[in-house]
């Protein structure tokens, strides 16, 4: 089951910009445009659609999509997430990487939901590379036992998290195009920052994806998406 269907795979990595790490920093997505690239929403710049956020120095490759509650006016077959009513999922697993130029150290941590069992990495350099630091196990699970909101085939929301020593700096979400779902990504913690975890929760847009209706094509700066 895919959380979104391609037209085209998305390439190319966003360039990061150094800022001072005060961690513990969570990401909650709000804010970024529907089915929109982050690119540097978190950076200094913009998504795909020109939204911008708090400027913690991190940069995403341009595969991690924003999608949007299909409740609050999205396309996103969601529902109940950890927090309402944006997500993070990626088009393509071969770049789909999280940067952190100033680095951050004692853990990593996210809400997930999935439809396939893969693996987040937390690497030492840039671009998924240097040693790697801890590793995450993501177990498919999104749709088992899901109560709350109705409107979503994604749900049952898990936290995830690992303690690591040394310093971070990216984050490789490899193996989970198309099939997974974060939120609030934290930094500096291997529990998803203030969060508790929920019983349940549901997710994505109409039918059996990350993004409803019928499929279409967009470009958003350069990128392609259903």
């Amino acid at each position: 089951m895919k959380i979104v269907k391609m037209a085209a795979l998305c390439g190319a990595i966003s360039l990061v910009s150094a800022s001072a790490w005060a961690g513990p920093i969570v990401l909650t997505f709000e804010g970024v445009g529907d089915e929109a690239a982050v690119n540097d929403f978190y950076n200094g710049g913009t998504d795909s659609a020109g939204n911008s956020g708090t400027n913690y120095g991190v940069s995403f490759t341009n595969t991690s999509l924003g999608v949007i509650d299909s409740d609050a006016g999205g396309t996103g077959n969601i529902a109940n997430e950890p927090s309402p009513s944006t997500v993070l999922f990626f088009l393509n697993s071969n770049s789909a990487t999280l940067n952190y130029a100033a680095g951050f150290d004692t853990g990593f941590s996210f809400f997930y939901t999935s439809s396939t069992d893969a693996t987040v990495n937390v690497w030492s350099g840039l671009n998924a590379t240097g040693v790697l630091l801890g590793q995450i196990t993501v177990s498919a699970q999104f749709n088992q036992g899901c109560t709350g909101d109705p409107n979503g085939s994604f749900c049952n929301w898990t936290a995830a998290g690992v303690n690591f020593a040394g310093t971070a700096m990216s984050i490789d979400f490899g193996g989970t195009a198309n099939q997974t779902a974060y939120d609030n990504i934290t930094f500096g913690s291997s529990t998803p920052g203030g969060v508790p975890e929920p019983a349940s929760w549901a997710l994505m847009l109409g039918g059996f994806g990350m993004v409803g209706g019928t499929l279409r094509y967009r470009r958003q700066s350069g990128v392609l998406a259903c």
